[in-house]
């Protein structure tokens, strides 16, 4: 997506700004939650292979291993899903297919942020978004640790952004898209534990992210496509290459970022009814925005398009 080199280094400052912010405030705070270490293992162990990957990159089974050995470390803090829960209806999951869809969520929240990393401001700014509606459920509900922990992440990732807004100057790289990845997962299953929300709000709250590279995966694995390699088939790599850029495209999706962490927010306390009619209308505006985007995209969509008009 570049046609010239920038440093992507910016993911080590992320990672610092967290340790060092976060223990001060975790060490003022005290009474931390079990489970918490565990999380900051996996998020650090993270980090590590994607600092190690920026300067010598791994085969993908390593990375995967890695991937995976974090995902085990959320488990053993006692962050497993053990419900599934939607406007109305919950059902509680059996113990072992608890720890596989926690552990899987885990490595594919990993690994999207790391596909949804190819854009100028692009991962910074869900983090900011994201991470922010995390401190605000924290402070409605009086959870003073999630709260804070998820402004520190949203303001390192602020302080990231003052570099990586387009034209950017540096990238964060394999070390920030991973860990971001991470905490955005950990966070997710932390919230839900502790019965801040719902799980379908996290994954409202980050489905700019999720539901593009999700989609993406599964119809490039359909087309029998190495859904290992480098790529630009996702719906905002196709809007730069048509000419949109990386600033039009980046606050396009800001604002559709801002709209599904309002959503989510009011979700919460607003009638079954309501949350359900949230849910079905974000479904349809995600396969309009899928259709419109194929469409401007595929030259053959677009004639028989203007064919039709005409």
């Amino acid at each position: 997506m570049h046609s010239r080199p920038v440093p992507r280094s910016g993911g080590v400052a992320i990672v610092v700004s967290i340790s060092v912010v976060g223990t001060l405030l975790c060490a003022r705070l005290g009474d931390l939650p079990d489970g918490l270490p565990w999380l900051v293992s996996a998020w650090l162990l993270t980090a590590a292979v994607g600092f190690v990957d920026d300067h010598q990159s791994r085969s993908v089974m390593v990375r995967l291993l890695v991937h995976g050995a974090a995902g085990v470390l959320v488990l053993l803090g006692g962050f497993a899903l053990e419900q599934l829960e939607v406007p109305g209806w919950a059902a509680n999951l059996p113990r072992v297919l608890a720890i596989l869809v926690t552990w899987l969520f885990v490595v594919w929240m990993i690994n999207l942020y790391n596909f949804m990393d190819g854009m100028d401001g692009f991962a910074g700014g869900m983090s900011c978004i994201g991470f922010g509606t995390f401190a605000l459920i924290g402070v409605f509900a009086g959870h003073s640790l999630f709260a804070t922990l998820s402004l520190v992440i949203a303001l390192a990732a602020l302080g990231f952004l003052c570099f990586n807004f387009p034209p950017a100057r540096i990238f964060m790289g394999d070390a920030g898209a991973y860990s971001l990845g991470l905490l955005a997962a950990g966070f997710a299953l932390w919230g839900v534990r502790d019965g801040l929300f719902p799980f379908w709000i996290p994954v409202l709250i980050f489905s700019p992210f999720i539901v593009d590279a999700t989609i993406t995966l599964i119809w490039r694995t359909l087309r029998g496509e190495p859904v290992w390699k480098a790529h630009r088939s996702h719906c905002y790599q196709r809007l730069v290459q048509h000419g949109f850029g990386h600033r039009k495209t980046v606050l396009w999706q800001y604002a559709l970022m801002l709209a599904c962490a309002v959503s989510a927010l009011m979700a919460l306390h607003l009638s079954q009814f309501i949350q359900w009619l949230i849910i079905v209308c974000w479904a349809a505006v995600y396969v309009m925005l899928f259709v419109w985007v194929a469409q401007r995209h595929d030259p053959k969509a677009s004639a028989t398009s203007s064919l039709h008009q005409g």
